[in-house]
């Protein structure tokens, strides 16, 4: 399976008639991999800091987690392998892989429990794969 197949049919999935805003595949280093037609543009020091949080929890926190320019509250999430952040009534879910981060990004009426459940099974799934 191709990386646009996950992100396609995995991240971009129909859940009660809603689906993700959008959603990614990045590398480690920000390259990447695989993501949806509508995905922010981003900068490198967002992806830079995202990874630091997952090496040192917390670090988000203070200034929240910014991608395509757009901040996010962090929230609630499993220090090392998921940061979630809420902006309004939408948010995003980033979950960390051996290799990659999968990320999903929401707005109503998809509920954060779901974009979670997306983007963290998928992720499991992946770590599963050794990836």
């Amino acid at each position: 399976m191709s990386w646009q197949q996950y992100v396609d049919e995995h991240l971009m999935c129909d859940i009660d008639g809603s689906t993700l805003t959008a959603a990614a595949i990045i590398g480690h280093d920000g390259s990447v991999w695989s993501k949806s037609a509508n995905f922010p543009q981003f900068k490198p020091e967002e992806i830079s800091a995202i990874m630091k949080d997952f090496d040192q929890p917390g670090t988000l926190a203070p200034t929240g987690l910014f991608l395509g320019g757009t901040k996010y509250m962090v929230i609630q999430g499993e220090a090392g392998a998921v940061i979630r952040g809420k902006k309004g009534s939408g948010g995003i879910t980033v979950k960390k892989t051996s290799q990659a981060l999968i990320i999903g990004i929401y707005d109503e009426p998809l509920t954060p429990g779901q974009c979670n459940m997306i983007v963290e099974r998928l992720g499991d799934y992946l770590i599963e794969q050794g990836l």
